[in-house]
């Protein structure tokens, strides 16, 4: 019954964050200026959302595993990343420094400051990354990071960007002009 009742909640849980609507809040940007977070949803592409701070090694190592592959990933789906900090003001510089170093330049860089966004998405531990359709829609989420396990966000991005394809080759039996 103790089983029955452990999984009940579990999915209880996923189905509520999976098809969640993410929230508007307001945090700040890497150049110091309000963003409202509802934005993220651009009704373009979807994004990848990852909660991390200074003081989490493996967050790190996602994020840089992330900016590794991204090209690579932007190849085979349309998509964006955006990196919240939940730092508060005592190690936003240190956050802002961190980003910086680890060029992560092609993110959106968000600072929560206050934990407002972390708690409006239930972040409790980091990292926390969620996966939102260009309509809003949380349709992944996984916490914590082992090596190797950022791929299952490219699958997960796969499903929510029609198939890329490369750029074709000019036939070559064409007939030349003389």
């Amino acid at each position: 019954m103790k089983k029955f009742v452990t999984a009940l909640f579990f999915a209880a849980l996923f189905c509520a964050t999976a098809f969640a609507q993410l929230p508007s809040v307001t945090v700040e940007d890497a150049k110091g200026m309000k963003f409202d977070t509802g934005k993220i949803a651009d009704g373009k592409t979807p994004a990848v959302i990852s909660f991390w701070s200074v003081t989490c090694k493996p967050c790190i190592q996602e994020l840089d595993a992330i900016n590794d592959a991204l090209e690579d990933w932007q190849s085979e789906a349309d998509f964006r990343v955006v990196a919240v900090s939940t730092d508060d003001v005592r190690f936003l510089a240190k956050a802002k420094a961190l980003a910086d170093g680890h060029a992560w330049g092609e993110f959106t860089l968000l600072y929560d400051v206050n934990s407002d966004f972390k708690r409006a998405m239930n972040v409790v531990y980091t990292p926390q990354v969620f996966i939102v359709s260009a309509d809003g829609k949380i349709v992944y989420s996984h916490s914590g990071y082992n090596p190797g396990s950022e791929e299952q966000i490219l699958q997960e991005l796969k499903k929510l960007s029609p198939a890329k394809k490369s750029p074709s080759k000019k036939n070559s039996s064409a007939k030349r002009k003389i």
